[in-house]
């Protein structure tokens, strides 16, 4: 391990790409986090996005110093018909498995209207939101520090990273929440893209390497198309409500000259 810190235009490099990567990671964390979280009731909510983002963080940088151990991860344990499955192959298959369910309930919920028929927030324990949460912290701080030891052996870049993220994440969690929570429309969209990295994970592990831009590219798009309706739905409303706004009608005034020579108004008569 690396704790030697000399600024290079490479290191800088490393330092742009890493933080863009666990962004990029960190923002999936909160979706999720938010989607666990709405089951809480409203007073455990805000401690339950905190807490989660908090254990993922330390669980990452925990990663990063048993840098040894997670590269281990790789070797092989077993074939089986003739593939091979590494520990890392092993977590993220039951990681994606475990993000497939909850992304399929959940969307099942939504469109059957189960969620109609329950007690709405508060419906989850406090202690399974956390667990749940810190399953796919596991997965998605596996597959970053991964790549992130794989980049750079740099401590300080790595732990540096993760902390400036995760402090991003922390401060838009609340506002992320809110938002996909607002928008049913937003969060079933969320919930695709949960659907889509639980088989992107899948087939990782199953030695099936899948180009990121493939997955990330129609996400940005499609986000940007939901951006779009979104905008186009609060101008049909702001437009609707400017209809429904009674019209303050004309009233017509009459001048007139008095004896003085005075310009006076008369007054109309509703």
């Amino acid at each position: 391990m690396d704790f030697s810190l000399e600024f290079t235009p490479d290191l800088l490099a490393v330092f742009l790409t890493l933080f863009v990567l666990e962004v990029v990671l960190g923002v999936d964390n909160v979706i999720f986090i938010s989607i666990l979280a709405a089951k809480l009731p409203v007073e455990q909510q805000a401690k339950a996005r905190n807490l989660g983002l908090t254990l993922a963080m330390l669980m990452r940088v925990g990663l990063v110093f048993a840098a040894g151990w997670v590269i281990s991860l790789k070797t092989d344990l077993f074939e089986l018909f003739g593939m091979g499955f590494s520990g890392r192959d092993l977590i993220l298959i039951a990681g994606g498995l475990f993000l497939v369910y909850k992304a399929v309930t959940e969307i099942h919920h939504k469109l059957e209207g189960d969620e109609e028929h329950t007690t709405g927030a508060g419906t989850a324990t406090f202690g399974a939101v956390i667990a749940q949460i810190l399953v796919l912290d596991i997965v998605f701080s596996l597959d970053s520090v991964i790549t992130a030891v794989g980049m750079t052996e740099n401590m300080i870049v790595i732990i540096t990273v993760v902390v400036l993220s995760f402090g991003i994440m922390l401060f838009a969690a609340r506002y992320i929440f809110s938002f996909v929570n607002k928008h049913p429309t937003v969060k079933m969209l969320a919930l695709s893209f949960l659907l889509l990295i639980g088989v992107f994970l899948i087939a990782d592990g199953f030695g099936f390497k899948i180009d990121k831009a493939l997955i990330y590219m129609p996400m940005a798009f499609a986000i940007f198309v939901e951006a779009l309706n979104l905008a186009a739905a609060a101008r049909k409303r702001k437009r609707k409500k400017a209809e429904l706004t009674p019209v303050e009608p004309v009233h017509l005034h009459q001048q007139y000259v008095d004896d003085t020579g005075t310009v006076k108004e008369v007054q109309p008569v509703d």
